[in-house]
């Protein structure tokens, strides 16, 4: 363990020493800023989630070196700025993860999971967390947001008792959105339409699945049958825009039949 532990420390090393050169004599490294970096690490953040999404094990490695290059990189910025350092950084979250976990590093037991996220949202809480959702970031995808504000109120018990409920919920939010489309209210139309979104984002933790994944699945299943809609298309000399939907359809049909997972 020991060995392990020293090679993984030594790669580590080895990573900040490469920063503080590039950061001394790269000239493009040298430019970059906090506010030049973000979207950069929001990019690499989409990257390992798409690698993730595949369960692509050797791109979740790269992506994760990209982004740990990122964390080694703004920690080098803030210490130029005199605003904190690696260590600082580093220590912080390992005593962040002490306080937090009472139940390993004290004399608090519990019984499941759950409970230890919830004293975690008490322990928040108790550090000077105004509200239990106060933790999910304003930048956050919708569906992401709308899963992760759910959970946060799971925490303090605001939660349905079972999946059923859930679907009660789905259905009566796809009747409220019925009724609005019947009278032509753009803008009931639309709240209404993320009341059900909401809902259906719910019934999907229920289900114990990933509602941002599921979707993300569909939109690469999607791309995947267009394409070679396309391409079936260029193959029978008439493309898409030339084809009635109809044609379109039995192209589609053929292929979901071919390839069904896909």
């Amino acid at each position: 363990m020991a060995q392990q532990q020293q090679a993984v420390a030594d790669a580590f090393m080895r990573l900040v020493g490469i920063m503080d050169d590039l950061r001394e004599k790269c000239p493009w490294d040298k430019k970059q800023t906090i506010q030049t970096l973000r979207p950069l690490t929001i990019e690499e953040m989409y990257e390992l989630a798409d690698a993730i999404t595949d369960k692509d094990w050797k791109g979740i490695k790269e992506e994760m070196g990209d982004l740990m290059l990122h964390l080694i990189f703004y920690a080098k910025i803030g210490a130029e700025q005199q605003q904190f350092t690696l260590e600082e950084a580093i220590h912080g979250v390992c005593e962040k993860l002490i306080h937090r976990h009472p139940h390993i590093y004290g004399d608090v037991q519990v019984k499941d999971e759950e409970e230890v996220k919830q004293n975690w949202e008490k322990l928040k809480l108790k550090e000077g967390k105004k509200s239990v959702l106060s933790g999910v970031p304003v930048s956050l995808p919708a569906v992401v947001k709308a899963t992760r504000l759910q959970e946060k109120a799971r925490q303090v018990g605001f939660e349905w008792d079972n999946r059923e409920q859930v679907w009660d919920k789905v259905t009566e939010e796809t009747e409220e959105l019925h009724e609005a489309v019947a009278a032509n209210e753009p803008d009931k139309i639309e709240e209404e339409f993320g009341d059900l979104l909401f809902s259906l984002i719910n019934y999907a933790r229920f289900l114990q699945i990933d509602a941002e994944n599921a979707l993300e699945r569909t939109n690469k299943k999607f791309i995947s049958r267009f394409t070679q809609m396309e391409q079936l298309a260029l193959q029978q000399g008439k493309p898409l825009a030339d084809m009635t939907l109809a044609e379109m359809d039995a192209i589609w049909n053929t292929i979901k039949k071919q390839n069904p997972d896909t």
